[in-house]
């Protein structure tokens, strides 16, 4: 049986650690973390959110192993609904990522949290 989507993002949610654009905004400026956008370069290019570093879902598990290499310092990811965010927040926590958030937010909120 295929999955919907809504089902997707619950299942995917359920062990990830959510949080807003706001509480995102405030642990940033103090933990010094990772700010990920994973939605397509053409998306993150039309619509980006101040500090975030693009890299598409496709290909996140190689090139956040050459980025980041310490297991405990914060990544917080968002996309535009969540979904892919969310998956990604799956696999980077397999790969063994400690700390990885996933911003549930709409793009207008994470735009207009990471301005202020």
């Amino acid at each position: 049986m295929l999955k919907p989507i809504a089902l997707l993002l619950q299942e995917a949610t359920q062990n990830a650690q959510l949080v807003t654009a706001r509480q995102a905004s405030v642990e940033l400026k103090s933990n010094h973390g990772l700010l990920i956008d994973v939605r397509e370069p053409e998306e993150h290019k039309a619509d980006p959110a101040a500090g975030a570093i693009n890299i598409p879902r496709g290909i996140l598990e190689p090139k956040i192993l050459q980025l980041e290499t310490d297991p405990e310092r914060p990544i917080y990811l968002h996309c535009a609904s969540s979904l892919r965010a969310a998956l990604a927040a799956e696999q980077l926590t397999r790969i063994g990522y400690k700390n990885v958030k996933v911003i549930t937010c709409k793009m207008e909120e994470i735009r207009s949290a990471c301005l202020s």
